[in-house]
């Protein structure tokens, strides 16, 4: 017997296959095969408030002022962040901005340098 993928909405691991397609029957979510192999394959593309592009490595500018939580510290508009790391999660940019060390940026408060 072939092994049945898990539901990618709730991930119960009742599913079933009805022509073609893959039914959960505890949320009633219906998906085909293709359409998870092919988001899996697709990238997430970062862009900038600009909307430019942003890769692993470009040097990036703060657009706002940012308070940074737990203390008293701003990252002030004009910083600028070096060799930045795109990662996935509710933060897009790992980086390091010279006077204030390792952070965590959203890509919609900077602009590609």
């Amino acid at each position: 017997m072939s092994e049945l993928p898990k539901c990618p909405e709730c991930g119960s691991e009742y599913t079933y296959e009805d022509r073609g397609m893959f039914v959960c029957p505890e949320c009633a979510h219906d998906w085909s095969l293709i359409a998870v192999e092919e988001s899996a394959d697709a990238a997430r593309v970062f862009k900038d408030a600009n909307g430019n592009v942003l890769q692993d490595g470009d040097t990036v500018t703060v657009i706002k002022d940012l308070k940074i939580k737990g203390s008293s510290l701003v990252v002030k508009v004009g910083a600028k962040a070096k060799n930045i790391r795109l990662v996935d999660g509710d933060h897009d940019i790992d980086c390091k901005i010279d006077g204030i060390g390792a952070m965590k940026l959203k890509s919609e408060f900077v602009k590609k340098a």
